[in-house]
């Protein structure tokens, strides 16, 4: 019988059982929360590199495995929303990500120069101060294709990571209370004060001019910020019908920001405070728009009561929720919240291409086809004018082919749709299964790097995070004239900084911060990814 010692000797030589030991202890570290700040999955970086360093291994090929993964599902999270902010002129969030990310890019490559700092970690630096492990996956990729050691990227981001979490949420944490401005005001919204809060209210139909005019018609007419969803008959809530007209007392239930439905009711009557009625039957449900015909128009060219005797009350869209206005584009993959008779919700459900499955089914094929094509794609070497080729690699052709079936929805047989819980658990799992191997080969030189060049590197990672942060939010608030929770939440958004758009949404309700975040997000993740190879190529 082995000895106890032999045991525990040969269960760390098993590199299945490290890698999953590596990823519990990570977990458990990342779970750790001092004052409301945690490292999340990126815990698993550093006992990675902890076990790394005790010449521990995993199983070969993990990286290139959680890497297609990992940024194939970012790519279908972000895909529907990344080709529409390109395409907007003068989207000033989508050129707030691009001034960001490029100036992060240049501080890194100026400090690198300066401080002598090795390409290698000069990426990795790059990637953790801004949080951004795409790039870091790139960076990797790029440097094992040169023949060089890829623990020094793995290293540079290790350093800079942290304070590219903790930097980010600080500043939107910090900034308000500086500048003496409040995102959270829980005493006004209990007495009704906050302009940007969603609320429902009853409103009298009162107003002389619209009495006996077609709702629909009023609606189309574009005069309402708010959604009338429903009409008050007997003390409950009824789905509007395409016939109905404004008659003098009628009730119907307005949805929208508050700044806006004190403003709508009263071209149309006043609010009924004390008024709470309630929902009648099946005549609300949640469908998810498939069918490529519907998609890339807004609520007013498809006037769907007219078409269907439905109305849309809610989007849910990159896990975020609205209310849509009359110029809301509906596209592929949208979740609508829709009310309506039964039969009108039947033949909308049907028109749409709605699948009960396709809200909580993953399809593993498409995922199966989906990542194969674009590591495919990935392996193919470009060349630009005779000049030196070069390839997507393992991170960039998966995000290609996720970015094109996000927006598309389906591209063949391969479908673009993953249930945000799946996708969410899938990255979750391949960003830690890359980020345990990551650890584990930079973890063999970690202390002779950080012996050499240890405070150079952080003290540049920390410029790399603050600096862009800083002049962001300038740009946001003096040249692009936003507001103060659209600004934070696009620095969030350009610093791919999740930790901080949770540090803001837990301070206020309004959605600016998570709608700029939402539309800052995509460009910023596609220009990290390839600027940190660019970064190698500059310094080599």
């Amino acid at each position: 019988m082995p000895a106890p010692d032999e045991r525990e000797n040969a269960m760390l030589e098993n590199p299945t059982f490290v890698l999953f030991a590596v990823l519990a202890l990570g977990i458990a570290l990342g779970n750790i929360e001092v004052k409301g700040i945690s490292l999340g999955s990126s815990g698993v970086l550093f006992v990675a590199l902890l076990a790394g360093h005790l010449g521990l291994r995993v199983p070969e090929g993990i990286m290139g495995i959680g890497t297609a993964l990992f940024v194939y599902c970012v790519g279908l999270g972000v895909g529907n929303r990344f080709f529409s902010s390109l395409r907007s002129k003068g989207n000033k969030l989508v050129l707030l990500s691009v001034l960001v990310v490029g100036l992060a890019w240049l501080v890194a490559w100026l400090l690198s120069a300066v401080l002598g700092i090795d390409a290698g970690i000069a990426a990795g630096l790059f990637a953790g101060a801004c949080t951004s492990t795409p790039a870091l996956a790139a960076a990797t990729e790029a440097v094992q294709e040169g023949g060089a050691d890829s623990a020094l990227v793995n290293i540079g981001y290790g350093v800079a990571y942290p304070f590219g979490v903790i930097g980010v949420v600080l500043f939107v944490q910090l900034l308000p209370r500086l500048l003496k401005q409040r995102l959270d005001a829980p005493a006004a919204e209990e007495a009704g004060h906050d302009p940007c809060k969603i609320i429902r209210r009853v409103v009298v139909v009162t107003h002389p001019d619209i009495l006996g005019r077609n709702i629909n018609e009023y609606l189309g007419e574009g005069l309402l910020h708010c959604s009338i969803t429903r009409k008050v008959q007997d003390d409950l809530l009824l789905p509007l019908d395409e016939q109905d007209t404004f008659t003098r007392g009628m009730e119907l239930l307005m949805l929208g920001e508050r700044r806006h439905l004190q403003r709508d009711a009263a071209l149309i009557g006043h609010v009924d405070a004390n008024r709470h009625p309630r929902a009648f039957g099946d005549e609300k449900a949640e469908v998810i728009m498939l069918n490529r015909k519907l998609c890339n128009k807004t609520l007013q060219e498809l006037n769907l009561l007219h078409a269907f005797g439905i109305t849309v009350s809610r989007v849910s869209r990159l896990g975020n929720t609205f209310v849509p206005s009359r110029d809301t584009e509906i596209i592929p993959n949208d979740v609508l919240t829709i009310v309506g008779a039964p039969e009108a919700i039947r033949r909308f459900s049907a028109a749409c291409g709605h699948r009960s499955s396709a809200l909580n089914a993953t399809d593993i094929l498409s995922l199966a086809l989906g990542v194969a094509l674009g590591i495919l794609l990935g392996s193919v070497t470009f060349s630009l004018c005779g000049g030196k080729g070069f390839s997507l690699g393992m991170a960039g052709g998966p995000l290609v082919v996720a970015l094109i079936l996000g927006h598309f929805g389906k591209v063949g047989p391969v479908v673009g749709y993953m249930p945000r819980p799946a996708r969410v658990l899938l990255m979750e799992l391949a960003l830690m299964l890359f980020l345990a191997g990551a650890g584990v080969a930079g973890g063999a030189r970690l202390v002779e790097t950080l012996a050499g060049q240890g405070l150079s590197m952080f003290l540049a990672g920390v410029a790399v995070t603050l600096i862009p942060m800083l002049v962001a939010y300038v740009l946001a608030r003096k040249v692009f004239h936003l507001s103060l929770p659209e600004a934070l939440g696009g620095v969030c958004g350009a610093m791919t900084s999740t930790p901080a758009l949770g540090a803001i949404t837990a301070k206020t309700d309004r959605q600016e911060p998570v709608i700029a975040y939402a539309t800052a997000y995509p460009a910023a993740l596609i220009m990290m990814t390839v600027l940190a190879k660019l970064l190698l190529e500059v310094l080599a």
